[in-house]
């Protein structure tokens, strides 16, 4: 009679788990719940069967199904509050910065606008523009002072922003005549060669090349070999370069990005580890397995250019750090102290044979191409 009791018992308790475990599974796509109901379910029929084989009294297992309910119910409260929190985080990507509103011609625009006319003006056959997130405003700004007053669709117009490794395949199929980007990766030189083109590298500005932690992270600087190490997996918490005891999150950036590449030289030859993933959905390319943008918990570390960070983004919750001791600001990309100064790059194909193309690189190394180079926030050449 007894175990046919605790069998009856445990099929109804055992039943109900079984139900919001499946609703659970069509409403959330939280694991979390699919773990917490079935170990709570199973404590809950450990506890009811024992006073019926005497093991327990029957107020002890009320006491214990009260503990059992207090707990799960603080464990989902805790849970949802995490969850709250880790959305709140503020997420750095190329994404986060609305390039409409540096959209040449535009009402409001705000590229830099130069206080007299232009000494090069080109009305027809446009060179088409493409380029990297945070160079944009850089070229918007070349298009507003030399082409004529029209829309300029960030779409679909002579001056677009596909990214840096779309934009580098539009060059090398003819779609696009210039792009602004960082130097090419080593895949990028052998995908260009693959192509039969040779790439033209005509250098515009220069930029730092910057690592940024949690506003609240005690570390302040960081050495080139730390950096190297944290990247590589030799140094996996921030106890070990003076921080809190916290293991490291080091985020990174897809192969084909400028920052990824940029990440690649600091490295001096040294293996990156793998780094943290994540599903994203892209309108355009469904669901794709990509490197995981910086999200801003207090045990992360990321890396940009500094223009994107401090001034695009905005980003009140991240701190730029020091490397060797040396900030990464205009004084310190001029007079070359900062360790990792990275050029950024007008490329264009070896047999480009449009005149419009080299007017208009030579005009951008003009003083006033490196009038708006300076003023969008990035440190002309010399």
């Amino acid at each position: 009679m007894k175990i046919l009791q605790a069998i009856v018992i445990t099929g109804c308790i055992g039943f109900v788990g079984f139900i919001l475990t499946v609703l659970t599974s069509l409403f959330t796509a939280s694991t979390f719940y699919l773990w917490l109901i079935p170990i709570v379910t199973l404590f809950f029929i450990m506890t009811v069967n024992l006073p019926i084989f005497e093991v327990w009294q029957k107020r002890t297992a009320k006491k214990a199904n009260l503990f059992i309910l207090i707990i799960s119910i603080s464990i989902v409260i805790g849970h949802i509050l995490f969850v709250k929190y880790d959305r709140s985080l503020e997420v750095v990507s190329s994404q986060d910065t609305d390039l409409t509103e540096y959209i040449p011609y535009s009402e409001g625009t705000k590229v830099v606008q130069l206080n007299e006319e232009s000494t090069l003006k080109i009305e027809g056959n446009l060179p088409k523009l493409d380029g990297s997130t945070a160079l944009y405003p850089v070229y918007a700004g070349f298009a507003q002072a030399v082409y004529p007053d029209k829309d300029y669709s960030i779409e679909e117009s002579e001056v677009v922003s596909s990214q840096t490794g779309e934009a580098f395949e539009r060059l090398l199929n003819k779609e696009a005549d210039i792009i602004f980007i960082p130097k090419p990766s080593e895949q990028q030189y052998k995908l260009a060669e693959s192509h039969g083109v040779q790439l033209k590298l005509t250098p515009i500005g220069r930029e730092a090349f910057i690592f940024f932690v949690h506003a609240k992270n005690p570390i302040e600087t960081l050495s080139v070999e730390q950096i190297q190490d944290i990247y590589s997996g030799k140094i996996t918490n921030w106890k070990e370069v003076g921080g809190n005891r916290k293991k490291i999150r080091a985020f990174q950036r897809p192969a084909e990005s400028g920052s990824k590449t940029a990440l690649i030289r600091v490295m001096g030859g040294k293996p990156l580890m793998d780094p943290p993933t994540k599903d994203v959905v892209s309108a355009m390319e469904g669901i794709i397995n990509e490197t995981a943008d910086y999200q801003n918990k207090s045990d992360a570390i990321g890396f940009s250019f500094r223009h994107f960070s401090e001034d695009m983004v905005r980003n009140g919750k991240i701190k730029n750090i020091s490397v060797e001791g040396i900030p990464p600001t205009i004084e310190t990309i001029k007079d070359g102290s900062y360790p990792f100064i990275n050029e950024f790059y007008a490329i264009t194909l070896e047999d480009n044979d449009s005149p419009q193309v080299d007017r208009f690189l030579k005009w951008m190394l003009s003083e006033q191409g490196q009038r708006i180079v300076s003023e969008t926030g990035y440190v002309a050449v010399e």
